[in-house]
This record gives C-alpha cells, sequence and structure tokens, in this order.
C-alpha cells in the first residue's frame, strides 16, 4: 500500500509558502489599465521585457498604492533609481575608455 496523497503526495507534510509571501489577485480590476500597458508593450516589442520595465514598475506600483502586494522599495524588485542608473552608466563608459587606450 502507498502512504501518499491525492496524485502521489505526502500527507501530513506542510506546504513550504513562497519566498515573497502570497498576494491576492486584482479581482476589482484596480490595475488592469497598467497591466493591459505592459502587455501591450510585451506585444509591440516582440515579448522582449527590458523595452516595458517602466511599464513593469508602473503595475507594480499600482498594486502596491492598492495593498494588492507589500510596499517595496523599487530596488529590491530590480530597479534601480535614474540617478544610481546614470552613475552606473557613467563608471562603464569611463572604464571602457580607460581601457582601450
Amino acid at each position: 500500500m502507498s502512504a501518499g496523497g491525492a496524485f502521489g503526495g505526502n500527507r501530513g507534510v506542510s506546504p513550504v509558502p513562497p519566498e515573497k509571501g502570497v498576494f491576492p489577485l486584482d479581482h476589482m480590476h484596480l490595475c488592469d489599465q497598467a497591466k493591459k500597458e505592459y502587455l501591450n508593450c510585451l506585444k509591440t516589442s516582440a515579448h522582449q521585457s527590458e523595452k516595458c520595465r517602466h511599464f513593469s514598475k508602473l503595475y507594480l506600483e499600482c498594486r502596491m498604492e492598492k495593498n494588492l502586494m507589500a510596499k517595496q522599495d523599487m530596488s529590491e524588485l530590480g530597479f534601480v533609481r535614474e540617478s544610481d542608473k546614470e552613475a552606473s552608466e557613467e563608471k562603464i563608459t569611463k572604464s571602457s575608455y580607460q581601457s582601450s587606450y
């Protein structure tokens, strides 16, 4: 006899929650406009998500404002501040310029 649960799962073993936790779905469609803009951007850019990062950021900010996910600093979600981005690009430009000579 098998000691497993339905579909071969183990009985009595509790599931492990995701690292960031679970956030509610947008049943009230509070952030639909931001989601549609992001999806349209993906379609028009051949699904190159890097080109649509600003729409992704707007969508996540909307979810945080509407309490559909925990509020976090955008840098924790992979978004850098513009001043940080410009500084890192400047360092890359300087280092590539110096190494070419």
